[in-house]
């Protein structure tokens, strides 16, 4: 949905930045079609069993995984469209079973693990500086049904590597442990290992996974090599809907898909993520998505213009330095899009200097720039669009879905 797509968005831009300033990336990116539980507590039904029912599919082992790619290719297609760029490796959970029991081998084999009638267990305790992450504190660490669903537990805040004793769940594999599946959090650390190397330099990822998944990352990450496993954590902020954060689980979510259904070009969200700093929440309306799409259209008008009407007039200007001074502020995209806006209107420079710079600005700004140009509307469609504009603004979707189709 757009809620998580804005956490891609904002690493797209973290990835574009790191290339404009010269460095070498190798992004990756897990695919979870192992097929886990419903909540951080490892318990709950799991989401892919989920999946298969809504779709009417048989609980089988071949559903899951013709689910898990379904959904990873339309996951693709949003990317796309979004102008987001692939990482250099895209990892399925399934085919990293081994790397992740030999790597819950070697936290085992540091003292960190211990047996219960769940599977194995990491006692946090044993780990110095858990809630290091977050600066958190044990008991805000969600424990809720942790500590109900296992009373063997011996801390509210251990979690699961290695899930047994389940034998109606579909995807089982054999393990030291015994026939069982592994835990959320292990699959990322053992993936990230294997393409990364021990220790990287940056994970990404929402805020809403500081308390307990990549806490629990670190932890079993350190646990397994004993030194420092990331050097740098970014999260990006929640997409909110009547100041509550998008989220499939509460049935208020919005499939990229609906927005393109209602009219918007993608990359009008993409600029509409750009109206807000990645650490802040960012309010969604549909007034809210309407005022992005004047900007984006007004936006794209005016660079078309400096394409047509096309002359040189330099002048020593810094927008260059205003530029990157930005985008190196922690990824500050609207002082960004203020600086490019202040270019685009500069009456002093020529266009052929201007389109220079937007055209090295869209390195990061992911526009594709070079291709914009006019459409050649007929009238009639002149007059369904225009019809079509003022269903939207009467909220009146219905209509305005019908005139676009």
């Amino acid at each position: 949905h757009i809620g998580n797509l804005r956490t891609y968005i904002f690493e797209d831009i973290l990835k574009r930045v790191l290339f404009y300033n010269g460095f070498k990336v190798k992004h990756i990116v897990n695919i979870t079609d192992v097929g886990h539980l419903t909540s951080d507590a490892d318990v709950g039904e799991d989401k892919l069993i989920k999946a298969i029912k809504r779709e009417g599919l048989p609980l089988t082992k071949e559903s899951m995984l013709k689910i898990a790619d379904k959904y990873t290719e339309e996951f693709k297609i949003d990317l796309k469209r979004l102008n987001i760029i692939f990482p250099d490796v895209w990892c399925k959970a399934t085919k990293h079973i081994p790397e992740m029991i030999e790597l819950i081998k070697r936290i085992e084999q540091n003292g960190y693990t211990y047996k219960t009638n769940v599977g194995l267990i990491f006692d946090t305790s044993k780990f110095k500086d858990y809630t290091k992450l977050g600066r958190l504190k044990l008991g805000e660490l969600r424990p809720g049904a942790r500590g109900k669903e296992d009373p063997e537990r011996k801390n509210p805040s251990d979690f699961a590597l290695w899930i047994t004793n389940q034998p109606t769940h579909i995807m089982q594999w054999n393990s030291p442990w015994g026939k069982g599946f592994p835990g959320w959090h292990i699959e990322c650390s053992a993936m990230s290992m294997k393409y990364l190397g021990e220790q990287f330099d940056i994970h990404c990822g929402g805020v809403d996974h500081i308390p307990v998944h990549h806490t629990n990352e670190i932890a079993q990450s350190e646990g397994a090599t004993q030194k420092k496993w990331v050097n740098y954590w970014l999260h990006g902020e929640f997409l909110v809907l009547e100041k509550e954060k998008m989220a499939k689980s509460a049935g208020d979510f919005i499939p990229l898909k609906v927005l393109i259904d209602k009219g918007y070009n993608p990359l009008v969200y993409r600029y509409f993520c750009f109206t807000a700093h990645y650490r802040s929440p960012l309010t969604f309306t549909w007034e809210a998505m309407d005022s992005a799409e004047n900007s984006f259209d007004s936006f794209k008008n005016r660079i078309i213009e400096i394409k047509e009407i096309f002359f040189s007039r330099p002048y020593k200007d810094n927008y260059k330095e205003q530029f990157t001074s930005a985008i190196n502020d922690n990824l500050n995209m609207p002082v960004v899009m203020s600086v490019v806006w202040n270019l685009i209107k500069d009456k002093e420079l020529g266009n052929k200097e201007k389109y220079d710079l937007l055209l090295d600005f869209d390195k990061v700004l992911g526009f594709n720039i070079k291709d914009f140009k006019r459409a050649e509307v007929s009238e009639d469609i002149k007059k369904l669009l225009e019809e079509r504009e003022k269903a939207r603004k009467l909220k009146d979707f219905k209509k305005a879905d019908e005139i676009r189709k």
